[in-house]
C-alpha cells in the first residue's frame, strides 16, 4: 500500500473510531441500566480504555503512526517528530472518527439508553468527560498534567534508548509498541483520571460530545458546552509542555 497522506488519515479515522467505540462502549456498559456490566466500576473502565487505545494503535500504527489524538499530533509536531503540514488533516480525521465511534456506541446500546432516560447526566457521561468536583481551574490543571505525562511518555517510548537496534539501525518497536502505550493509559486512568475522567484527547471528548448533541436520545440533557473547552485546551497545553521538555531533555 502506498502511504499517501490520505491513506494515513483513513487509518487515523478508523483507529480513532475504534478507540472511541470501545472506550465509550465500556462507559455505556458500566453505567447504563440493564447491561450485564452495570456497576462494574472504575477499574474495569480504566483497563478497557487502555485496551481500546491498544486496539486503535494496532490498527493504525503501521500506517499512520496511530496518533489517534490531536494533542499527540500537536506534541509530535512541536517535538520535530511529525510534519506540521500533516497536523490539520490528521486532526480532522481523528475528530470525525471520534464522532462515528460515539454514534456506533449509541446504536449498540440504544435499548439501554432508553432504559436510562431518567438519568440524563449518566447518558451524557457515556459520551464525554465531566469533573467529579466542578472547579474549572483545577479541572484544567488535571487534564494538563495527565496529557503532559501521556505525550511525554509517548515521546520517551520512541526515544533511542527505548528502541532496539538491528545492524546498527533502529529496528522500531512494531506492534510491541502498543503495549507500553496501553500501560501508560491504564496507569494515568487509575492514578490521575478520577478528578475529570481523564479525557487527554479532544477527539475522545469533543467528538462524542458533538455526537451526543446531534443524536435523538430520549431524555438527554444539554451537552455541557460550558465545560467542553477544558478537555480540549487542557490536553493541547499539556502536549505543548511535553514537547518542549522532550526537546530540552532528549
Amino acid at each position: 500500500m502506498e502511504l499517501t497522506l490520505f491513506s494515513k488519515c483513513v487509518f487515523e479515522f478508523i483507529g480513532t473510531m475504534v478507540l472511541v467505540l470501545l472506550g465509550d462502549g465500556v462507559c455505556a456498559a458500566c453505567s447504563l441500566k440493564g447491561t450485564k456490566a452495570h456497576g462494574a466500576g472504575w477499574i474495569v473502565i480504566t483497563l478497557a480504555w487502555g485496551f481500546a487505545v491498544m486496539a486503535g494503535v494496532l490498527i493504525a500504527g503501521p500506517y499512520s503512526g496511530a496518533h489517534l489524538n490531536p494533542a499527540v499530533s500537536l506534541g509530535l509536531a512541536l517535538a520535530g517528530s511529525f510534519p506540521w503540514s500533516d497536523v490539520i488533516p490528521y486532526v480532522i480525521a481523528q475528530m470525525l472518527g471520534g464522532v462515528l465511534g460515539a454514534i456506533l456506541v449509541y446504536a449498540f446500546y440504544v435499548d439501554h439508553f432508553a432504559a436510562t432516560c431518567d438519568e440524563p447526566d449518566t447518558m451524557l457521561g457515556v459520551f464525554c468527560t465531566a469533573p467529579a468536583i466542578r472547579h474549572t481551574t483545577v479541572n484544567f490543571f488535571s487534564e494538563f498534567v495527565a496529557t503532559f505525562l501521556l505525550v511525554f511518555l509517548i515521546l520517551a517510548i520512541g526515544s533511542s534508548g527505548n528502541i532496539p537496534m538491528a545492524g546498527g539501525a533502529p529496528a522500531g518497536l512494531g506492534a510491541i509498541g502498543a503495549f507500553p502505550v496501553t500501560a501508560v493509559i491504564m496507569s494515568l486512568g487509575m492514578s490521575l483520571g478520577a478528578t475529570t475522567g481523564y479525557a487527554m484527547n479532544p477527539a475522545r471528548d469533543l467528538s462524542p460530545r458533538f455526537a451526543h448533541f446531534i443524536l435523538p436520545i430520549k431524555g438527554k440533557r444539554d451537552s455541557d458546552w460550558g465545560y467542553s473547552w477544558v478537555p480540549v485546551f487542557g490536553p493541547l497545553a499539556g502536549a505543548c509542555l511535553a514537547a518542549a521538555l522532550y526537546i530540552i531533555v532528549f
